[in-house]
């Protein structure tokens, strides 16, 4: 990492990003990926009968990690092109195949395939840990499946749920987003040989005219790097399209991610969840008391950067003039790796506070029985008139106490004592004796608890199985507080 504090560091690398991540998108693998994609080229040249050695097929195979960056800044320097400045360089390390380097080939050859590379290898990054934060979120979903809790519509008290039915919503979101990078995955296309236009005219004259060639040359290449399905048409570039459907991917993550981490920040507040907390951390540097759920706050920060990427990847696409323009380049140097940078440390973080997540029972508990009184008076309504009550004379009975109770409650600050009220009133005495069991919050759950044993069985369990193997190596990077 620089160190040079008077140089600017972007933060996503100096201060957040994964290793594995990090690398991806690190100017090693990029050209190492360059070196690679030239020699995948030149192997099926010769395959397909061009005049290429094996001598210089050996030598570019011995050289594709050990890259030289400051003979490369030099040259570049010197010729203002990235690409030839790698290619003169590789080729001083293989003189024998400096001549057949790149040949054919225009410089997003080894640009777009490589960045194809790149998001590829960055959605497999993410897959693993969603299916980790999955897990985690599954065994906290199935532990708290049943676990009463106050519902809110508007912010507003609502009908009691489950602590472990609400954390399925998020869950269901993290399903969506998983399956739809898991088909992206599949298919992502290779942009393969294309030529300078994307007439693959280089090829067609180098394989004097054979097109039967041309056609198993890019599927050969693309072979070579791990990849089924190549773009049928393209300009110089591939249809940055596919970078806009890999950002809104990314950015429907950082939506799931927002929601959750957003409501985790409410939880917080109403003191009914805490996030992990470190034994001698601060929460504010003026207030000591202070637990602040700094965590959630960092995700909710970083995934409103990465939501706002695919309307950028979006004019990126609007404005490739014909073939190609290079006003791209640039934006997309900053767009591409920051957004998986981003999304892979918002992963991270959900994975750390789903593993150390504290609730407090006792808390949710008197959250729902300052609000449970409202809501159970139905049910005593309906309990009395089973016992023989007149239904809108009961009615009028609990509407005037409600009214009272809340008037109290409003103007003393006092607690809800409608129970009590009803209770105690003539109208209700003949289901006096129920009142305890009426009021039980597990009879206000609905099939929550059902809900949560089926969605995960039907749902979760299925893909956690399915990449077992993944799963179980999957890792998240620590996370620095």
């Amino acid at each position: 990492m620089n160190t040079d504090n008077t140089v600017y560091q972007n933060p996503l690398t100096g201060r957040y990003a994964g290793k594995e991540m990090s690398y991806i998108w690190s100017p090693q693998y990029k050209h190492s990926t360059w070196r690679r994609l030239w020699l995948t080229l030149a192997r099926c040249e010769q395959k397909l009968g061009l005049d290429i050695t094996d001598t210089q097929i050996e030598q570019m195979s011995a050289h594709l990690e050990d890259i030289d960056f400051d003979k490369v800044a030099a040259k570049e320097k010197e010729l203002r092109h990235d690409v030839m400045s790698h290619i003169h360089v590789f080729g001083e390390l293989c003189p024998e195949a400096m001549p057949i380097i790149h040949l054919g080939a225009t410089s997003c050859f080894v640009t777009d395939n490589t960045e194809l590379i790149q998001m590829r290898e960055g959605l497999k990054v993410i897959r693993g840990k969603l299916l980790k934060l999955m897990a985690q979120l599954a065994a906290f979903c199935d532990e708290h499946r049943a676990m009463p809790t106050l519902g809110f519509t508007h912010f507003q008290p609502a009908q009691l749920t489950t602590v472990g039915k609400r954390f399925s919503l998020y869950l269901q979101d993290l399903m969506l987003d998983f399956e739809r990078v898991e088909e992206e995955i599949e298919r992502i296309p290779f942009r393969s040989v294309k030529g300078t236009t994307g007439t693959q005219a280089s090829f067609l004259e180098l394989f004097d005219g054979d097109h039967a060639k041309c056609r198993q040359l890019e599927r050969d290449v693309a072979a070579g790097m791990g990849f089924s399905n190549v773009v049928a048409v393209s300009g110089q570039t591939y249809t940055r399209k596919i970078d806009y459907f890999v950002m809104a991917i990314l950015s429907g993550i950082a939506q799931t991610a927002s929601k959750m981490a957003t409501d985790i920040r409410l939880m917080a507040n109403m003191k009914e969840v805490e996030e992990p907390f470190e034994k001698k951390q601060i929460g504010s540097s003026a207030m000591a008391y202070k637990r602040n759920p700094m965590r959630s706050e960092r995700v909710c920060s970083l995934a409103r950067y990465v939501m706002n990427l695919p309307g950028n990847a979006a004019m990126t696409e609007a404005t490739q003039w014909f073939e190609r323009t290079l006003d791209d380049s640039a934006n997309r140097r900053l767009v591409l790796p920051e957004g998986f940078l981003a999304t892979d440390i918002i992963l991270s973080l959900l994975i750390n506070i789903t593993n150390g997540i504290q609730l407090w029972p006792n808390v949710i508990r008197r959250h729902i029985q300052s609000e449970l009184p409202f809501m159970a008076t139905e049910n005593l309504l309906m309990a009395a008139v089973k016992k023989g009550g007149n239904r809108q004379e009961l009615h009028e009975v609990i509407r005037t106490h409600s009214m009272a109770a809340a008037k109290r409650v409003k103007e003393e600050g006092a607690d809800n004592d409608l129970l009590d009220r009803l209770r105690n009133d003539p109208a209700f005495a003949c289901i006096r004796d129920e009142f305890d069991s009426l009021l039980d919050p597990s009879t206000f759950i609905g099939r929550a608890p059902e809900q949560v044993t089926d969605f995960l069985n039907e749902c979760i369990r299925p893909i956690l199985g399915r990449y077992k193997a993944e799963l179980d190596a999957a890792s998240a990077d620590a996370v620095n507080v």
